[in-house]
């Protein structure tokens, strides 16, 4: 691995909630001054005036070092979304934060216009369950306004001891009034790589989040289902819906398993430490085979690195719904005792120089997604020329044998089964045809096939 993979960290998508503080990519940089740089003396000399008025007539004495820090804070919180102030506290738990499993409520979020938004709830945790969505507005945290709070505040207050409650006040695009979510804290235990088998040589492969272990996993998930559908793939269905991102150096890896050439990322900034390429290596763990990958609001930085690469090099159809756009790098700098910056000092581009920041990814195939029901069986069936009378034989000697009658299926499962009458229990619910489950991984699945009959007829 080369010294500037090791030095990666991660690309900041905003705050998780719980032990780790952010998920997503950044990077480490020494820095060197800037000789030309000059001190705005008299910006200084109010700062310090400010300072001193604060001290000597604020209504309650205040630290020194909790005003200093104050003043940090707004700095780089007022720069753009992504950039902060991490005291000794939060930057140890952003190096902790890409292992997979820590406290809290399982969302990732952001501040926007003053209030808390949801980016993303991570998968089988109590903000998934919970029902919370990618663009959801939190208003109030039990009976606290949001509105007012930083959002390292607001992320104190949902942090808590797993196994307590906390009230949600949201404000959700199509809703009427507010939605209330009663959440309860726990221990959050991120499995980034699920995978199963769809259909017989079609399997499915969802990453939650880019940590470190993700590429390795992935890897070992493919020869799973290789192993599961007699040893190759006909195709894969690749899941970054509602993925906010994770560690650079995995999204890279990932990207890299299907590509064998060619550049996967590139990033560029004023200092010459933020620019980097990243670039395949021979071999494709599915030899060819197709690939789809699904993407939404909720898909962002590590995720849209992923989708980016696969696009401009022609390796994957890109399906769902418009990316959420986080296509800027974070800088990792410690400073002082113990605490650090997460500086913005760089934008990221896709392989045909895209930069995605502000933009996201545009799917090959827009797809929102939808509830889908089965239509009414004909009261009476189609008419066809066979059912004409004095129409021709085909020409073949025709099979005197009587076929069986065939039963109605219902038309949604991809098994032919049809739906279980009465009362849905369990293990009913699990056997829901894919349309209804999840449509867009449904025509994901048809495209699939369709890619896989090109593909052969090519052959």
């Amino acid at each position: 691995m080369s010294d500037k993979k090791r030095n990666l960290l991660v690309l900041a998508i905003g705050i998780t909630l719980g032990v780790g503080i952010a998920i997503g990519t950044g990077v480490w940089a020494e820095r060197t001054e800037d000789a030309n740089t000059t001190i705005p003396l008299d910006d200084l000399r109010a700062f310090t005036e400010v300072f001193a008025k604060i001290k000597s007539d604020y209504v309650e004495p205040v630290d020194d070092k909790v005003l200093l820090e104050h003043a940090i804070s707004g700095m780089l919180s007022n720069l753009d979304p992504h950039s902060s102030y991490l005291d000794a506290e939060s930057y140890k738990e952003l190096q902790v934060g890409t292992s997979g499993e820590f406290g809290g409520l399982g969302i990732e979020v952001t501040m926007e216009n003053g209030f808390v938004k949801v980016m993303s709830p991570i998968d089988d945790t109590p903000a998934q369950k919970a029902g919370l969505r990618t663009g959801d507005i939190i208003i109030r945290l039990d009976s606290t306004p949001v509105k007012g709070l930083s959002l390292k505040d607001a992320v104190d207050i949902m942090r808590g001891k797993p196994g307590t409650d906390i009230l949600l006040t949201v404000i959700r695009e199509g809703a009427e009034k507010p939605l209330k979510f009663t959440l309860t804290r726990a221990i959050i235990k991120v499995k980034s790589v699920k995978s199963r088998s769809l259909e017989k040589g079609f399997g499915y492969l969802r990453i939650t989040q880019f940590q470190s272990h993700t590429p390795e996993n992935l890897i070992e998930a493919i020869g799973e289902l290789k192993r599961e559908n007699g040893g190759e793939l006909k195709g894969l269905v690749l899941d970054l819906r509602n993925n906010p991102g994770g560690v650079l150096s995995a999204a890279v890896s990932v990207s890299d398993a299907f590509l064998e050439s060619g550049l996967i990322v590139y990033t560029e900034g004023r200092v010459k430490d933020s620019e980097m390429k990243f670039k395949a290596t021979p071999s494709d763990v599915l030899n060819g085979s197709p690939i789809v990958v699904l993407i939404n609001a909720g898909s962002a930085s590590a995720s849209e690195i992923v989708a980016g690469a696969l696009q401009d090099h022609h390796r994957a159809v890109i399906m769902g719904e418009k990316s959420f756009g986080k296509g800027s790098v974070q800088t990792i700098v410690p400073i002082g005792t113990g605490a650090a910056l997460k500086l913005t000092t760089a934008r990221y581009y896709t392989p045909s120089g895209r930069s995605i920041q502000a933009e996201g990814i545009n799917p090959d195939i827009p797809l929102v997604n939808v509830t889908v029901a089965a239509a009414d069986a004909p009261e009476f069936e189609p008419v066809k020329e066979s059912n004409l009378t004095g129409h021709l034989e085909n020409g073949k000697e025709k099979d005197k044998t009587k076929e069986p009658a065939k039963d109605k299926v219902d038309p949604l499962s991809k098994e032919g089964a049809g739906e279980p009458s009465g009362k849905e229990t369990k293990k009913d619910a699990k056997e829901q045809p894919l349309a209804k489950t999840d449509y867009q991984l449904h025509e994901a699945l048809n495209l699939l096939k369709g890619l896989n009959i090109l593909q052969q007829k090519r052959d």
